[in-house]
């Protein structure tokens, strides 16, 4: 420890170091400015296309980084009226180089993406810059693109909404904004395309994460998911919910661990519960609730139980439009179409009597740590990271470097005030907030539930006391409320302040109240009013730092220190005064579920009265490490969340490129056909066993196999009656027999469109058989943490299953596909084939149907079905003048790379000129 302190005197702590570097580099930006400062619009616009050839001619960015960089400075000058402060220029170097730069509120890290976006985006590779919501999406993409636009960089934004070639489009654009999670569902949705024209994204490069903590961190916790509609249970959900409220009545029916967020019934309750599902006719007499038909009664009965006690209204989530919308607890945004998985969310809808919707079941999943570590270069930005550096940097391998600001700080961060009870503390809060208005500070309260806002609120307007309330409810006015939270007297009630992305400029925001007066951001009338308003702000300005800055009160701690430490970074902005004090009771959830238990004795044995109040900083510290029990938890929950998803994403990445693959080759006639070798290869291992005797083989079988499967009807028996017979004619006689199918086949749709086909049903099937992996390792997932009663390690065990099952899936893949190709159809009086591919239609429909050009198929869809399908007589194939299929003498020097004359739709080299 002593050493530790010694190295940082002596040499500095290392982000002290890499910030010498990085401010070696900021004497050559400056020295720049004169000579581009003299430069025109069209000779600053026109370094553009320069810097292109350049790269172009070999130069790296890091080269080029210096005159980049003045060329944004001057160029952000002219069209925002901003100038990059060199302490900027820093944190664009840091973004530049793939790390996080932790800067305080109003250092203006909007701004700062600007350099390394530019820089970036000459490549023509696409730079992607990813906020917390669609508003900030458009704010940036409309401000920072106007910059971008005047340098001749396109820009593009991803928002709720849009269509697939809108979309496109945007992510064509040198650089594009959007929302984590568009970004990830279109990934996901991408990689469940049939033709690669139709995927919107091109492929990663370079993104920058703004609120990096918020978004790599605090989501983290839940997967992005899409998800198909399964069998529809509404009617058990409700059923199940009557009796479950009845259950939640007496609390000795169940425990919950508020600490763990879990809640389970005791013996008593088991009993209660079964009584009232026999009553409600919904378990069967004679039948106990824990018998093995009853498991998915259970699983109902547990997700009601979770909904009941561990998930409150207006805190978790809102009622909205006959629909339960989930509140992020971090920002205290709705998550609009996020549901929770599980038959939770459908548990929640039956709690609050709004329409349950059908169960989902998974079709593609993806954790936000696992797309992001896609991109080859990632960076982000925040307030708030150095809580956080060890897990970015174990789980992203980024760094963080901390800032400085362009003006020291000057707020005043007082110590915490205890009170016995929350009804004390509220008491206190609202005195607080009308001594505050009445000398004309501005004051933000922060809460952690839109219930404690309006609390607050309550008590706010029985004192008569003017304000405005921001959270789920009331998210449409976010921008304009927060804009002018500054203004003197004003008085702002949020809901979490993390990423809210705009600025409380004291005495407020001149824009937004211009816009506001006149319904418009431009024209004469705009400008006129903003020059009034900049007045008047200007004065007002001059009341609030006389008054003290902008005083934030935080009516509750949260569980993570990052997210009190956004609230206080709200106040004292560049160089403004400010302050800011937490007030807390014991029974605030923090303190009870994690506060040190001494602590309501020591203060109870302090004899506190009525409304009086503890201010110590050992309270400060007590709390603090309850906030890194937390975090830590936190963390261990999300490595583990990803041990077990990297194991689905090795999966997934492979099934991704293999996808791809079958979509960018012109036919995948030579992958069928190897499918169909393997397959019959497969059959013939499993009946005619290694080293095994004559009268061992299981004839009869492989002959049920051969017409289950390939549809054929074939004398397997008596082959294996002939004398001399071995494995390997059999096996030889089945390829052949199933290539002449498989080449009849061919030829009666024609070679152009069994191309179609082939590629159509691989996709498709292969989809199919992805979907119901992953609904597999759901089920593995859910059961694996039973291991450890057998001292397994759950993750190894999860390790090996989902690799058998992954080979598993392959070999159902080759099956499938193998069968359907094997029995497929043209209808009578079809039209001619169409080169073009067919249209895939609902894949989540149980019997999928197959259409091109209004050309419909038919054929053994399920092969389960077609058991006694019969495979037709061989037609007669259509050939080449003078070219018989089956005399290889008639068919001259055939190409390597050629289909083969046979017709059999493979690659010669691969059929006859195999050898």
């Amino acid at each position: 420890m002593f050493l530790d302190r010694l190295a940082r005197s002596l040499f500095g702590t290392s982000n002290d170091r890499a910030l010498k570097r990085f401010q070696a580099r900021v004497p050559a930006i400056n020295a720049l400015e004169p000579g581009i400062a003299a430069l025109s619009d069209e000779e600053l616009q026109a370094r553009t296309a320069a810097f292109r050839e350049r790269l172009a001619g070999g130069e790296t960015l890091d080269a080029i980084l210096p005159e980049a960089f003045a060329t944004v400075r001057e160029a952000s000058r002219r069209v925002l009226g901003l100038r990059h402060f060199d302490v900027q220029m820093i944190g664009g170097m840091v973004l530049h180089e793939g790390r996080i730069a932790e800067m305080k509120t109003g250092e203006g890290k909007t701004l700062v993406a600007t350099l390394p976006v530019y820089l970036n985006a000459l490549q023509g590779r696409g730079v992607h810059v990813v906020t917390v919501n669609d508003y900030l999406a458009r704010r940036d993409a409309t401000e920072m693109g106007r910059l971008y636009r005047w340098l001749g960089l396109t820009v593009g934004c991803i928002v709720h909404g849009l269509t697939d070639d809108e979309r496109r489009e945007a992510y064509a654009a040198d650089v594009t904004y959007g929302t984590n999670n568009e970004f990830g569902f279109d990934y996901l949705r991408d990689n469940m395309k049939y033709r690669l024209e139709e995927m919107v994204q091109r492929p990663f490069s370079y993104a920058i994460v703004d609120e990096v903590d918020s978004i790599l961190i605090d989501e983290a916790r839940t997967p992005l998911i899409i998800s198909g509609p399964a069998e529809d249970s509404s009617d058990l959900y409700r059923s199940v919910d009557e009796v479950v409220k009845r259950l939640v009545g007496d609390p000795s029916s169940y425990e919950k661990d508020e600490k763990m967020k879990t809640v389970s019934m005791t013996e008593a309750g088991a009993e209660t519960v079964e009584a009232m599902l026999a009553e409600a006719g919904l378990l069967e007499e004679e039948s106990g609730l824990y018998d093995f038909q009853n498991v998915t009664l259970v699983h109902h009965v547990q997700q009601s139980l979770r909904a009941h006690t561990l998930f409150a209204r207006d805190v978790d989530y809102i009622v909205r439009q006959d629909k339960v919308v989930i509140i992020d607890e971090f920002t205290g945004r709705m998550m609009e179409g996020r549901r929770y998985s599980d038959g939770l969310h459908q548990a929640l809808e039956a709690k609050e009597h709004v329409t349950v919707q059908p169960e989902n079941q998974t079709l593609a999943s993806i954790t936000f740590q696992n797309y992001f570590r896609l991109y080859p270069k990632l960076a982000g930005m925040t307030g708030t990271a150095l809580t956080e550096a060890d897990e970015f940097a174990e789980i992203y391998k980024l760094e963080v470097m901390e800032i400085p600001t362009n003006v020291a700080v000057a707020r005043k961060d007082e110590d915490d005030e205890v009170y016995r009870s929350a009804r004390e503390k509220y008491e206190a809060v609202s005195q607080l907030i009308a001594e505050a208005r009445e000398r004309g500070q501005p004051v933000l309260v922060g809460t952690t539930s839109i219930e404690k806002s309006e609390l607050i609120s309550s008590l706010l307007k029985q004192k008569q006391v003017p304000h405005a309330v921001l959270n789920a409810r009331y998210h449409e006015q976010e921008a304009e409320i927060i804009a002018q939270a500054g203004a003197p007297g004003a008085v702002t009630i949020a809901t979490n302040m993390a990423g809210r992305g705009t600025d409380i400029k004291l005495g407020g925001n001149p824009e937004m109240l211009a816009a506001a007066a006149v319904g418009d951001n431009e024209g004469p009338e705009y400008e006129a009013r903003l020059a009034e308003a900049r007045a008047q702000v200007q004065a007002a300005q001059q009341t609030v730092k006389q008054a003290g800055g902008l005083f934030v009160i935080g009516t509750e701690r949260h569980e993570s220190r990052r997210i009190d430490n956004q609230l206080r970074g709200r106040s004292g902005r560049q160089g403004d005064p400010g302050a800011s004090r937490f007030f807390l009771s014991l029974e605030d959830d923090l303190m009870r579920i994690f506060g040190s238990d001494r602590m309501g004795g020591m203060l109870q044995r302090l004899g506190l009265k009525e409304g009086e109040a503890i201010v110590h900083p050992w309270i400060n510290k007590a709390l603090e490490k309850a906030q890194k029990k937390v975090e830590a938890r936190n963390f261990d929950t999300r490595k583990n969340l990803l041990k077990y998803d990297d194991v689905m994403n090795d999966q997934r990445k492979e099934v991704y490129a293999q996808r791809r693959a079958f979509m960018q080759a012109g036919d995948v006639a030579e992958t069928i056909a190897e499918m169909r070798e393997e397959v019959v290869d497969e059959m013939v291992a499993r009946a005619i066993p290694e080293h095994a005797y004559a009268e061992q083989w299981d004839l009869k079988g492989l002959a049920e196999q051969a017409r289950n499967v390939l549809g054929l009807d074939l004398p397997v028996e008596e082959w294996g009656r002939e004398e001399g017979i071995d494995e390997t004619q059999i096996r030889e006689r089945l390829r052949d027999a199933a290539e002449r199918a498989a080449a009849a086949k061919a030829a009666t749709i024609g070679p152009e469109m069994m191309r179609v086909v082939e590629k159509s049903m691989l996709l498709q099937v292969f989809d199919q058989v992805w979907k119901e992996h992953l609904l597999s390792l759901d089920h593995l997932r859910q059961g694996i943490g039973l291991r450890a009663y057998g001292q397994r390690d759950p993750l190894n065990e999860y390790k090996s299953e989902a690799f058998g099952l992954f080979n598993a899936m392959l070999q159902e893949l080759r099956e499938r596909v193998t069968s359907l190709l094997m029995r497929i159809e043209l209808l009578p009086g079809a039209p001619p084939p169409s080169p073009e591919p067919i249209q895939v239609l609902d894949m989540r429909h149980p019997s999928p149907q197959f259409e091109a050009e209004g050309m419909p198929l038919a054929g053994g869809l399920e092969p389960a079905l077609q058991a006694d399908y019969a495979a037709p007589p061989l037609p007669a194939r259509p050939v080449a003048e003078g070219v018989d299929p089956d005399d290889p003498a008639t068919w001259g020097r055939t190409p390597r790379n050629a289909p083969c004359p046979c017709g059999s739709g493979r690659k010669y080299k691969h059929c006859h000129g195999r050898g």
